[in-house]
């Protein structure tokens, strides 16, 4: 099943471009299920159809679902939101409060990136096409995994010893109730099922697809999309150019756009090098519907291979060289200034911006001291050399 994620600053199209793109794959044969994890929902906008929380067929072949967070947070986070509540019961928050205090930030999307687990395992479908929110939305889930990983290997099992050896002493003492086996046991699921999301988005049946349109700030923001999705392994199968102005027009106003949006376009050229790249012109209306998004598709694919995956290139490698290993992470994009590296232990910690990534080193490497490291050619190379012996 072929799984591909459209994603790019708001209000740039990517919506529009998720759904043309699932009407080619569906007027071609594929099953195809177009699902929008955005809060927004504009999803139903574009393709002129109501969107349900189940999937629902628009015509033949192509299905959409616009996830309801709160369905899917009744149904996953029950045990844990009633933990919490008694918790503020205990120190006297009137429920109504409680209720909605429990409500954690960002816990609706992390269940609605569920769903695409969910769907991608039903086996129904030939290609899942997923509209997800904003970038900094996106690249903040995407990002979960790898921080719950940590915290359920490092945090998690002392603290359900913990609770358990002394829980009937800490809520005498404190006079708050301690968690139940229920609640760590709901952890655990979000965990399982989080990492699952991770191993299927950075699959080799997956991408992301970039949509931009052709501003600087615009292409500042996919810059640093492309690399933080790089940094935890998803890659980036394309980047689209949408509201290009046409070439050649007689309208002073239009060819100013057009000649300063020529700018931009050179340095997607230049920034995206290697990625395939498209084009979707400025319409004199708003593309709404199958037929007017399966033009769209059309005018911007052409004869390609909309579905087309990128190589399967591995993007953390360790690479034996004499006397040592050479620890390589492809980072597009990146310059020394903007990567910290920190050796922990057996992990190395790589911080871009606000992003972090844990590698954890195998033994042999673990056992190696640091020899030095840079960023060069896209890459963050790490040498590691044989600890000395002492005589």
């Amino acid at each position: 099943m072929r799984i591909l994620l459209f994603t790019g600053k708001g209000g740039v199209g990517k919506t529009t471009l998720a759904a043309a793109t699932a009407v080619r794959a569906a007027r071609s044969g594929l099953c195809t299920l177009v699902l929008s994890t955005d809060t927004a929902h504009s999803l139903s906008d574009a393709l002129g159809a109501p969107g349900t929380p189940e999937p629902s067929e628009l015509e033949p072949g192509l299905w959409i679902q616009q996830v309801d967070p709160q369905r899917r947070f009744e149904e996953s986070w029950v045990s844990i939101q009633g933990y919490l509540m008694s918790v503020l019961d205990s120190t006297g928050v009137d429920p109504i409060t409680a209720e909605e205090l429990t409500v954690v930030p960002g816990a609706e999307e992390v269940l609605a990136l569920l769903e695409v687990r969910r769907q991608a395992r039903s086996g129904r479908w030939d290609v899942l096409v997923v509209d997800c929110a904003p970038t900094a939305e996106t690249l903040r889930l995407l990002a979960l995994p790898e921080a719950l990983q940590w915290y359920m290997a490092k945090v998690f099992p002392i603290e359900r010893r913990v609770v358990r050896a002394l829980s009937p002493v800490l809520t005498k003492a404190t006079g708050v109730p301690m968690p139940g086996e229920s609640v760590f046991d709901a952890l655990d699921q979000l965990h399982r099922e989080m990492g699952e999301v991770r191993d299927l988005l950075s699959g080799p049946q997956a991408s992301v697809r970039l949509v931009l349109t052709p501003e600087r700030v615009v292409l500042a923001e996919a810059r640093r999309t492309f690399t933080t999705l790089s940094l935890y392994g998803y890659r980036v199968d394309g980047i689209v150019a949408n509201r290009v102005f046409p070439q050649g027009t007689e309208d002073a106003w239009v060819a100013g756009w057009a000649d300063a949006q020529n700018g931009v376009l050179s340095e997607v050229a230049e920034s995206f090098a290697g990625v395939r790249q498209w084009q979707a012109h400025y319409l004199s209306g708003e593309p709404v519907g199958p037929e007017a998004l399966a033009d769209l598709a059309t005018a911007v694919y052409a004869d390609d291979d909309a579905l087309q995956l990128p190589p399967v290139e591995p993007i953390l490698r360790f690479d034996s060289r004499a006397g040592g290993t050479l620890v390589r992470l492809t980072l597009p994009l990146a310059t020394g200034s903007e990567v910290d590296l920190v050796r922990h232990g057996e992990e190395l910690v790589i911080t871009l911006g606000a992003y972090r990534r844990l590698i954890t080193l195998p033994p042999a490497v673990a056992r190696q001291r640091v020899a030095g490291a840079r960023v060069f050619d896209g890459e963050v190379q790490v040498r590691f050399e044989p600890v000395a012996e002492v005589p």
